[in-house]
């Protein structure tokens, strides 16, 4: 994209009142942005109204600006870092999935490899969202990050939206698995603020590993600030690019179950890990799953569904192993463990079950939980975590 070309891009998407439904019509009639932009208002009324036929006559407030911030923004890459790029809708490298969809962005701006953003950024297939509580429980963390891991061994590429919790944890067990040369995005991460900035910024080292071995994508230009609407509305471009969308946990008004929703409307498979009856944070997946998501408890579930073969793919959980990839108990089992279950439990509830002195419980407990077996919970609760 030449800088005419980008600069005409970036008026057509900041003229008022032109979202990308009237945008696409314009472009469907006239061709590239900077055609649209030397037609009559009398012509541009053939497409879309007369308000907006004037607006798209002026020049909107702030483009020149940010024409110039953008271009500078591309040209600032280093070669050691990563690499830049502004992926229109007629590019070659926009994403299938995402063209296919009811609502692709006009724009999709870019970071990550250079190897990855000078020929095909996004993978043709293979890709699964994996989305979540941004407040999980430990193991619904545990499960995330192991479930990323091994699916992402499998040969799929992990979208997620790089928020604190589930989307995090997905993102990093995608990279625990990604080795060097990076031929395939090993997790994309699809945010809801301009490049120029990470929220939140708890995440900021997280960004730059995923730069380094996936891609960070955005619909909005730089300097956009990390507005509430935004992340709802990027929640079409993560089911989107995605064959499907794994919820891990979600209370019943987390944004994951939007993300769900327009997976369904899209077309895309849509799954969902049960929880505890107890724990909030699994009534969003319970209700998913009484829709009609599908109930996975590994990874397997989920490839299986795909027509993904697993049977020689490393990094899966093993055969008699729960959803986290965690051994069954053979019998063998810390007796702290087996009276702790898979629930949450307080200390008093321990003490009834286990019969064991509070303080002799304590110690045990702080055992379990040093070599991370269990995780202290607010409230003081525990519960267990399962690994891989």
């Amino acid at each position: 994209m030449d800088h005419d070309e980008l600069g005409a891009w970036l008026r057509l998407t900041l003229t008022p009142g032109i979202g990308n439904g009237a945008a696409r019509r314009l472009l469907a009639r006239f061709g590239l942005p900077q055609s649209i932009f030397q037609q009559t208002e009398a012509a541009l009324q053939l497409c879309v109204p007369a308000v907006q036929a004037k607006a798209l006559r002026e020049i909107p407030q702030g483009w020149e600006a940010l024409w110039q911030t953008t271009a500078q923004w591309l040209a600032s890459a280093v070669p050691q870092g990563p690499a830049r790029a502004i992926v229109s809708l007629g590019d070659l490298r926009y994403p299938q999935a995402l063209l296919d969809t009811e609502d692709p962005p006009l724009l999709l701006y870019l970071m990550g490899p250079a190897s990855l953003l000078e020929h095909q950024p996004f993978p043709s297939d293979r890709c699964l969202a994996v989305v979540g509580s941004r407040n999980p429980t430990a193991q619904g963390a545990e499960n995330a990050r192991l479930f990323a891991r091994a699916l992402h061994s499998a040969g799929l590429t992990i979208v997620s939206g790089l928020a604190l919790g589930v989307d995090a944890a997905a993102h990093e067990g995608a990279l625990d698995s990604a080795t060097p040369p990076c031929a395939r995005a090993a997790t994309i991460a699809v945010v809801g603020t301009g490049l120029d900035r990470v929220y939140p910024r708890k995440n900021l080292d997280l960004a730059h590993r995923i730069a380094a071995h996936g891609l960070i994508v955005s619909e909005y230009p730089l300097g956009t600030p990390p507005l509430p609407g935004n992340f709802p509305k990027r929640n079409r471009i993560i089911s989107g690019l995605s064959q499907g969308t794994l919820v891990v946990e979600a209370a019943l008004a987390s944004g994951s179950l939007i993300t769900a929703r327009m997976a369904a409307e899209q077309g895309r498979e849509v799954f969902a890990i049960p929880g505890s009856i107890h724990a909030p944070q699994s009534r969003g997946c319970h209700a998913l799953i009484r829709q009609g998501a599908k109930l996975v408890e590994s990874a397997q579930d989920v490839l299986e569904e795909l027509k993904i073969p697993a049977t020689t793919m490393p990094g899966l959980p093993h055969e008699g192993a729960n959803a986290a990839g965690v051994a069954v108990s053979d019998g063998t089992e810390d007796p702290v463990l087996a009276a702790l279950g898979y629930d949450p439990m307080g200390l008093d509830a321990l003490v009834a079950r286990t019969g064991m002195g509070a303080s002799a419980l304590q110690v045990a407990l702080l055992e379990l939980e040093l070599n991370g077996s269990i995780a202290r919970l607010p409230g003081g609760v525990f519960q267990r975590v399962g690994r891989g």
